[in-house]
């Protein structure tokens, strides 16, 4: 009965594909070329499209843009190091750019790069402070931020450091109640309720002041921020997002290494005499 039903299909009826080919042809539908062997084989002996030539996210291209956006912050702060009054205007405008750059559905490789620009005047006078404070503290805190780095990527390569649900969860409660204090300690220095190196941070606990266990747990974060940012990279990649999305990973590195080298700058003020 199968066999009596497959051999009467239209499909396979030859009398019926007759009938429907006249029909198109009456109907002014030309017929569907039917490709030769010589065709099929020129089709399938053509070079892979590859994720690059797809205008597809690949690790390459992310890091060169990652690349080219560090190159623009250090240039940036080879100016706030020689002018580093310019750091408090760059603050306040870096500052609006990364919330820009952050709620853009769509990245702007010049908006990334501008803030890249703008931030490295920033760090470039925060460091030039900081060197007049305490002499060879910048090429420690470079050194340790690239350790820190390194070290985070290695762990993140090797697979034995992932982002989880549960760790991020963690996280963003730590950076939120981070947030606060920090928010709270520069109102109470401003207004002059706290009148020593580090507002709040400078509470001893102990005989320890609270600027180092604080600054320990804040460096381990932004490792862990780091992990977040690699694991948006490795995402975007295996997902065929759009290259230009490579430029929001850039942006999100560029932003996670700078806050680590602020927080390892600070954490380090506590061990080294003042000038």
């Amino acid at each position: 009965m199968a066999n009596f039903a497959f051999s009467n299909s239209p499909a396979f009826d030859e009398r019926a594909a007759k009938r429907a080919a006249a029909k198109d042809a009456a109907a002014g539908v030309p017929p569907v070329p039917v490709p030769t062997a010589e065709q099929l084989q020129a089709q399938y002996d053509l070079p892979t499209v590859t994720a690059d030539q797809a205008g597809r996210m690949t690790y390459e291209d992310t890091i060169v843009k990652t690349l080219v956006s560090f190159g623009i912050l250090l240039a940036g702060a080879a100016i706030g190091w020689f002018v580093p009054i310019l750091a408090i205007p760059a603050a306040l405008i870096g500052f609006v750019l990364a919330l820009v750059n952050t709620f853009k559905r769509k990245p702007s490789p010049a908006l990334v790069l501008l803030y890249a620009g703008v931030e490295g005047v920033f760090v470039g006078g925060i460091s030039s402070w900081f060197s007049q404070m305490w002499q060879g503290i910048i090429p420690i805190a470079v050194l340790g931020t690239l350790g820190v780095v390194g070290v985070t990527l290695a762990l993140f390569a090797s697979g034995k450091v992932r982002a989880s649900s549960r760790a991020t969860k963690v996280f963003l409660v730590l950076m939120v109640g981070y947030l606060v204090f920090s928010l709270v300690n520069v109102v109470l220095m401003l207004t002059g309720v706290v009148d020593n190196y580090g507002g709040l941070r400078g509470v001893e606990i102990f005989g320890i002041p609270l600027g180092i266990p604080l600054g320990i747990l804040v460096v381990l974060m932004a490792a862990y921020s780091l992990v977040i940012d690699f694991d948006q990279v490795k995402r975007g990649v295996e997902t065929g997002q759009p290259r230009i999305y490579g430029w929001t990973a850039a942006f999100g590195i560029m932003v996670t290494v700078v806050w680590l080298y602020l927080e390892i700058l600070r954490l380090l003020s506590y061990f080294m005499p003042r000038n």
